[in-house]
């Protein structure tokens, strides 16, 4: 549908340069990705720091301190150092919904700006942390940051990107989440070597640095014109989507997103909306993409890559060194994807890495349960050596497919009129199985032991199965023609798809003779 009595001719792009206000806009919004990712990464390394162990959980501290007291696989097995992980996704999990709310009435660029304000107060309750509850207070803080952002920066950057490059551009979101990781694993390996307190301090502390990237970039970007036209602003919007295609032929791409707000305005209950049957394909599919995403495994590795490589047998400097190797695969894999992600498509990208995080996930389990038994023994160098590999080549796998696209796709799947509490689901099913696998990872590996990756690469192979029968390629379609090009010629979700009383490549101004826009 587009508005004002025009249609267009579905194989036709809307005219868009790549603008410098454009890239410039995405890269500023992208850096909620990396609060995001320095939050993941920091957490792993200042849990396996001694001094931070010995002032929040001495519990944990005695279990490593004693030689021999506890298995390999159970030294970290404490719930309390597990909700200092999880607790941050709770709180997102919370806030997701007001998020959405925010997002909605108040724009894309505003809601950054919030999540600016709540990662710079979580960071200094952190950094200046005096016990325990003032350390889940800065985590919750953080988690209420985070909840805004995962909301508001893929939107943005998807209805401000062209659609030839919106996969490249929303991907910048995941790239500057590997980023924050592999920053949050080289200040862990600097600040591991200070003297008492200063190491964790210092780690948790310098989380400002991406917070007020974010919050400047949030106050200085512009927002998109999906956004100010939702919220009635016709001309700024009209305005702001000239400046940022850089052409005065704007007029098709203007009246289909007027279009698509009038049609949206006409929901008054998204959450409501969301549920009906037209919209079941994006639903199921956005749910799918982020419980999968979590259940490769994938965060895991990132929350506890020091802690698992210490349980492994790694020395606690060996541990941090091979997080920052793996930090560092995971930053040039994503950048692979950016490259790749919009001309193989996303279905490509996604069953190639199923195979391959498949494949690395067994023989890792493989060489635990043939050389690490359920006692203090250490893996030889070359073992060591080999699982390390195997990580980097499942993070790889992850990070040109599960981990951008798992965010991508939902982003540009849902219809205006609810897209942002699509969004919101997406985020809320994101955080709460993301908070699940964080605060059960360490009690799983303490039972299952070399079994979890067992039980991850399961998965792998259920949701490589889901994405070859039910997800549909979605590279180079304008969002707003998502329905008529991709859901209504879908084997299976085009039974779901109300059919539309017109062509579909026509729609009826009212007054007479549909027009036809190039």
């Amino acid at each position: 549908m587009t508005g004002g009595g025009f249609a267009r001719d579905n194989n036709k792009e809307f005219e868009a340069k790549i603008t410098p206000i454009i890239i410039i806009s995405c890269m500023m919004a992208a850096t909620g990705g990396l609060m995001f990712g320095y939050d993941v990464g920091v957490s792993g390394g200042v849990a396996s720091m001694p001094p931070f162990l010995e002032k929040f959980f001495p519990k944990v501290y005695r279990q490593i301190a004693e030689e021999g007291s506890e298995s390999n696989y159970c030294k970290y097995d404490n719930q309390g150092l597990q909700l200092f992980t999880s607790s941050l996704y709770l709180a997102g999990l919370l806030v997701t919904f007001f998020a959405s709310y925010t997002t909605r009435v108040l724009g894309r660029r505003l809601t950054m700006l919030i999540a600016g304000f709540f990662f710079i107060a979580g960071v200094a309750f952190n950094a200046a942390a005096q016990n325990l509850a003032m350390l889940i207070c800065g985590r919750i803080l953080l988690g209420c940051g985070i909840g805004f952002a995962n909301q508001a920066v893929p939107v943005f950057l998807s209805e401000i990107a062209p659609s030839r490059i919106r996969g490249a551009l929303n991907i910048l979101f995941q790239l500057d989440i590997t980023l924050g990781i592999l920053f949050a694993n080289l200040v862990n390996y600097a600040t591991n070597k200070m003297k008492g307190e200063w190491g964790w301090r210092v780690s948790l502390g310098l989380g400002g640095i991406p917070a007020l990237l974010l919050t400047l970039g949030a106050y200085l970007v512009v927002d998109t014109p999906n956004s100010l036209i939702e919220r009635g602003h016709l001309e700024q919007g009209k305005t702001v989507l000239r400046k940022i295609r850089g052409t005065d032929n704007i007029d098709p791409e203007f009246l289909e997103l007027v279009e698509a707000s009038r049609v949206a305005k006409q929901v008054k209950h998204p959450f409501t909306n969301i549920l009906k049957r037209n919209n079941r394909p994006q639903l199921v599919i956005s749910i799918a993409l982020m419980v999968f995403q979590q259940f490769t495994g994938i965060n895991a590795i990132m929350f506890y890559a020091p802690v698992l490589f210490n349980t492994l047998g790694f020395k606690n400097d060996a541990a941090l060194y091979s997080a920052v190797i793996t930090g560092a695969i995971n930053v040039v894999s994503t950048i692979v994807s950016i490259y790749s992600v919009d001309k193989l498509g996303r279905r490509k990208l996604l069953l190639e890495a199923g195979v391959q995080m498949f494949l690395s996930q067994m023989v890792i389990a493989v060489i635990l349960a043939i050389k690490v038994k359920d006692n203090s023994e250490e893996l030889s160098k070359g073992y060591a050596a080999l699982v390390v590999v195997m990580v980097c080549i499942f993070v790889s796998a992850f990070a040109w497919s599960w981990g951008p696209l798992g965010w991508l796709i939902p982003s540009e799947i849902f219809p205006l009129e609810t897209r942002s509490a699509g969004q919101s689901v997406t985020v809320c099913v994101n955080f709460l199985f993301t908070s699940v696998i964080a605060q059960a990872f360490l009690s799983m590996l303490c039972y299952f032991k070399y079994g979890i990756f067992f039980f991850f690469s399961g998965w792998i192979l259920i949701m490589s199965v889901f994405v070859f029968f039910l997800v549909p390629e979605t590279k180079n379609v304008p969002i707003e023609e998502m329905t008529q090009r991709v859901w209504k010629k879908h084997w299976f979700w085009k039974r779901f798809v109300e059919v539309d009383c017109v062509e579909d490549d026509k729609v009826s101004d009212g007054n007479g003779p549909s027009i036809m826009v190039p």
